[in-house]
């Protein structure tokens, strides 16, 4: 909000004029969301101590994490209180995909909120039963999806890599698939909120990515040139992202291992479904398969799981989300994240060369 005040007087001093670029306010936005998130992080996580909000571990995962239980937990309240404080000094709101996104996301952080204390308050790992979580992010992701084509932000073709234009206008039918990717990246990266930094490692990339998608995609040469589509103000949406990257990596510098305190489904949700939400409004819904790729294989495992053990009374995976899997194999905990780490990496950077190969 401050740069809808800094930025008009630039008529009257030119240094104000610099906020006009994304590119700056990109940069500034991550460096900003970096030092306040360390500093917040540290207060916030002397607070949860004395108010004893400590993690509810199952009882039946890895016995590894039995020690984990009574970490403070809900640190997706200090990310995106981050995340909002940078925002207020560097976004530009007059961008409908950046309130878009801003919607989904605090919706799905007052559902994470909500479910996280209902843990904490109970002391147990069940919270918000999984019908009313899926009934309250489809809502949600339906109205975005929905005011998406209403005000013209999107249209609903379907782009995928490797070809220059679209190759199917979904009409309706969009709303329901971009709802779904937004909820099933939700979902995901829930899933993979498992382990000390697991989770934000390829939170922070795929943000990246995204972020400099979002640039692309807002930037009319740029897309043309790209034969990517071109979608008024979603540029913005690259300062948002900055502002994750920053308060990612604030966050994981008290939840590396051993985590000072955990992201919780306050962040893992809220998160996610930003991701997802980005994600469709850029038109990457099929490329962030690979971009989220960790958050894909995540979700997957756990999905079938589920499957082979209902139909075939057989378990594929030695525990899933398949994480687990690997610890059970005895890989150290530090080795899987890493590990994970790396894959995420790696795909980022493929997602992005497949910009020229269009």
């Amino acid at each position: 909000m401050l740069y809808h005040y800094l930025y008009p007087l630039s008529e009257q001093f030119s240094l104000f004029n610099i906020f006009r670029y994304i590119t700056f306010r990109t940069v500034l936005s991550f460096l900003l969301a970096t030092v306040i998130s360390i500093v917040w992080g540290k207060l916030f996580i002397r607070f949860m101590q004395r108010k004893q909000f400590g993690q509810v571990v199952r009882d039946d995962g890895p016995e590894s994490h039995l020690k984990k239980a009574g970490t403070p937990t809900m640190g997706g309240v200090f990310i995106l209180g981050t995340v909002v404080g940078t925002l207020a000094i560097a976004g530009n709101f007059s961008s409908k995909p950046l309130l878009l996104t801003l919607f989904v996301t605090f919706s799905y952080f007052l559902l994470g909120f909500y479910d996280d204390y209902a843990k904490i308050a109970k002391a147990n790992t069940k919270g918000v039963s999984a019908k009313g979580k899926l009934l309250w992010q489809f809502v949600t992701a339906g109205i975005a999806a929905w005011l998406m084509i209403k005000w013209n932000v999107i249209t609903p073709d379907l782009y995928v890599p490797f070809v220059k234009g679209p190759i199917i206008n979904m009409g309706s039918i969009f709303i329901g698939f971009a709802a779904f990717v937004i909820v099933g990246s939700s979902n995901a990266v829930n899933l993979t909120d498992g382990l000390d930094g697991l989770a934000i490692g390829p939170i922070i990339t795929s943000s990246a990515t995204l972020g400099i998608l979002a640039y692309a995609l807002g930037h009319s040469e740029i897309a043309s040139y790209l034969f990517v589509p071109y979608v008024e103000n979603v540029g913005e949406i690259a300062v948002l992202c900055a502002a994750i990257v920053g308060a990612g990596v604030g966050f994981l510098w008290y939840n590396t291992y051993p985590a000072q305190i955990f992201m919780g489904d306050v962040g893992s949700l809220s998160l996610g479904g930003a991701l997802g939400t980005i994600a469709v409004l850029t038109k990457n819904e099929v490329l962030f398969v690979v971009i989220g790729g960790v958050f894909v294989v995540e979700a997957l495992s756990v999905i079938i799981q589920v499957v082979s053990y209902k139909t075939r009374k057989k378990r594929v995976f030695k525990m899933a989300p398949i994480h687990h899997h690997f610890e059970l194999l005895g890989w150290p905990e530090p080795k899987v994240i890493v590990r994970f780490w790396i894959i995420s990496i790696f795909l980022a950077i493929l997602a992005i060369a497949t910009l020229k190969m269009r």
